[in-house]
Order: C-alpha cells, then sequence, then structure tokens
C-alpha cells in the first residue's frame, strides 16, 4: 500500500476500507514510498508482523512521485488529520521524492499538518546537514532514539554507519528545532526498561527535545 490508514490493534488498512468502518472522523493517512532502511533494528516489525498480500506495507516496487501524488489525489480530504511519511522503510532514503510530495500536500492543502518518521540519519546517509530541507514542509518529525547511548543504540538498531549514528542523529534533532516546529524523539516500550528511559529523558531534557514513549506493537 502506497497511502493507507492505521486502525486500532495496528492494522494497516486502505483508505477506502477505512471509510467502510469507520464513515465518520479525521484520521492520519500514512504514505509509504520505500522498503529501504539503513538500520535493521531488532524490534522492528519489518521481519515480525504478519500481514495479508491486501494489506501489506511491502512494496513491490518503489513508486514514483507521481504515483503517490495520483493516490493523495484520490483522498477525501475532508477526513484527513494528517499526513504521516512513514511506512516500513525509511523515508529519508529516498529524500529528493519526499521532499517533492511533502511540497506536494502543503501546496494543494497547506491547512493539513504532516509529519516525517524517520530514524535521523540522514546526514550520514547523504554526507551533508539535511535539517534545512525539511523547512517550510513539516509541522512535526518524530525520531527514534531508540536509546541512552552510542553502544545501546548500535545494539538495538545495527544501523549501517556504527557507532558514530548515535550522535550524528541527536545533532539532527537539535538542528530540526531551527526549521520544523516540533520535533519529538521516541523511545519503544518493553524494548527498554524504566531506568533506560529516565536516562532517555535526561538526554531529551537537556537538549529542550520532547521524549515520547511508543507502544510496543507485536506481530
Amino acid at each position: 500500500m502506497l497511502v493507507y490508514a492505521v486502525h486500532e490493534g495496528g492494522r494497516y488498512v486502505r483508505v477506502e476500507d477505512s471509510l467502510k468502518e469507520q464513515p465518520q472522523g479525521k484520521r492520519g493517512i500514512y504514505v509509504n514510498i520505500t522498503n529501504r532502511c539503513n538500520c535493521s533494528c531488532s524490534f522492528c516489525l519489518r521481519t515480525m508482523k504478519h500481514m495479508a498480500e491486501e494489506s501489506s506495507l511491502w512494496l513491490k516496487k518503489e513508486p514514483t512521485a507521481e504515483e503517490v501524488k495520483a493516490e493523495l489525489d484520490k483522498l477525501p480530504w475532508d477526513i484527513v488529520k494528517e499526513i504521516v511519511f512513514c511506512g516500513f522503510g525509511e523515508p529519508t532514503m529516498r529524500l529528493e521524492v519526499l521532499l517533492e510530495l511533502m511540497a506536494y500536500v502543503k501546496k494543494i492543502h497547506p491547512e493539513i499538518p504532516t509529519r516525517l518518521n524517520t530514524n535521523g540519519l540522514s546526514d550520514l546517509l547523504y554526507g551533508r546537514d539535511t535539517a534545512k530541507d525539511f523547512q517550510g514542509l513539516l509541522d512535526t518529525i518524530s525520531i527514534s532514539l531508540n536509546a541512552s547511548n552510542a553502544q545501546r543504540y548500535l545494539e538495538l538498531t545495527h544501523a549501517q554507519y556504527g557507532l558514530p549514528s548515535f550522535d550524528a542523529m541527536l545533532k539532527f534533532a537539535v538542528d530540526c528545532k531551527k526549521y520544523v516546529p516540533h520535533v519529538v524523539l521516541t523511545v519503544v516500550e518493553k524494548v527498554e526498561n524504566q531506568a533506560e528511559i529516565d536516562l532517555c529523558q535526561k538526554l531529551c531534557d537537556e537538549r529542550g527535545l520532547k521524549l515520547r514513549v511508543r507502544v510496543y506493537e507485536d506481530s
């Protein structure tokens, strides 16, 4: 699925089926543009979650920007609460397409909030500072913090860039504060204990960042 909704229980639902189940009310609409990721997190649902083919986020091929725009054009925008760029891959692996789609949403529906869920490693991926790319295109960026230190982070994420990944992700998060109104870092409950979550909170407090504890979703 390129464009989908998420229902109770972590079910990924096509927009037309979402409307059949829930005809009234606004909901977040998610945009999925790649299977690729530069992390291989030990708790990631990419390898754990069973999905029927009709509700799978695994893409048989990466869509063009025009193909995704066509799906967005079909949306009943009166039911859209937020557009979230998040699939089973890391959206910034296709940064140019991602930015084009964000700009498109802001052009056709500037009143709709936009959010990016990311691992925050795009600076390492592209060898440059990337936070400014999102200026004027995003209302919220949610970055996976996952751990309070570089060693634990690498153990959990198996990031391709090794131990430097942690500090690069934190720098990216701080940089984003200049360009994106809401910057949120996340950890996953059950993956880390309360002591580790408290350390993550301290780390965020020291940098003026907001921490959100995500509910663990099993398969």
